[in-house]
């Protein structure tokens, strides 16, 4: 695989998302924007907490990406009983008496963790560590997670009892956090004729992990302009209440704003949005896209947010509208 220029590799890599898009839809009807989300955080290196009531096809959204991708997959269902070693792994005693670590459901590249929040931190903790440094350490030992390293954790937004929410500052770990609707009356009619028949979409296997982590350093070297930089890192600076260049809003209903994590995921997941459309370079236009999916769990609202039923996204598209 070897490209002329970074030009070259850019419309290749156009060309390679609408194809994987089209094999996706062979399996999952609809969800265009939330497939396109999910792909722009895998080629920015990111995670995903994806939000959405059941029966919405999460995880076989997950299943046919990994297929596509070529990718190994683990589902980890998440309950009140999973302790830390179910999902990293543990040492046993073989019959040589000496320790062998036998791998958990982490050492694979696409991670499905379905509802993150029925577990308790302690073994929330030990997914998100892996998360963030790609390695675990056991017994002092440490095995480094297989590359690309991709984690998709799912909420259920309506059934809150007897779960664990995440802290804010792990919420932060996650690139987009995506809410998936409820389909279109076309489109369930779609589902519907799809799953009560024999039809089976087999999606083909469209890159490989040496190609996708091709196509990641690809996105790390697109040129962005200053002005974009600043625009950024004003739209993130902007929703902190209390300082000099907050927004209005931001000091009427908000109790914490976007860290500096937010910056940089608003400027690499625009990046990854432009190559997408066919772009060299990103513009404003591409860090507002992704800044709903980045912002939504970096801000919390106060009392009189909640009071007066001011939304997350209204106060988002507030701080994108006046700038």
């Amino acid at each position: 695989m070897e490209y002329k220029s970074d030009v070259d590799a850019i419309d290749a890599f156009g060309e390679k998302i609408k194809e994987l898009r089209k094999e996706i839809a062979k399996v999952i009807v609809g969800q265009d924007e939330v497939i396109k989300n999910v792909l722009i955080s895998i080629f920015s290196k990111g995670h995903v907490l994806l939000i959405g009531v059941p029966g919405l096809a999460k995880t076989l959204l997950v299943n046919t990406i990994s297929k596509v991708l070529g990718l190994s997959y683990s589902r980890i269902q998440f309950t009140p009983d999973l302790m830390p070693s179910d999902i990293i792994g543990t040492e046993i005693l073989d019959q040589t008496r000496s320790f062998k670590f036998i791998k958990g459901p982490i050492f694979a590249n696409i991670i499905l963790a379905d509802e993150i929040n029925r577990t308790p931190p302690k073994t929330q903790s030990a997914l998100l560590e892996a998360m963030q440094e790609k390695a675990i350490t056991v017994a002092g030992k440490t095995y480094h997670l297989s590359e690309p390293f991709f984690v998709l954790a799912t909420q259920n937004p309506i059934e809150q009892e007897g779960t664990y929410p995440l802290p804010e500052a792990q919420l932060d770990r996650f690139m987009f956090n995506i809410w998936l609707d409820y389909p279109s009356f076309e489109e369930e009619i779609d589902v519907v004729k799809t799953t009560t028949t024999t039809y089976e979409g087999n999606p083909g296997v469209m890159l490989h992990a040496d190609e996708i982590m091709y196509f990641q350093n690809l996105i790390r070297k697109i040129p962005v302009p200053d002005n974009v930089y600043e625009y950024a890192v004003r739209l993130a600076t902007k929703t902190r209440p209390g300082r000099p260049d907050s927004h209005k809003w931001a000091d009427e209903y908000l109790t914490w704003g976007a860290g500096p994590r937010a910056s940089q995921y608003l400027v690499i997941g625009a990046k990854c949005h432009a190559a997408i459309n066919g772009k060299y370079s990103p513009d404003i236009e591409d860090v507002n896209h992704v800044a709903m999916s980045i912002l939504r769990h970096r801000i919390v609202r106060n009392y009189k947010a909640e009071a007066e039923g001011v939304t997350i996204e209204k106060i988002i598209n507030e701080f994108l509208k006046n700038e």
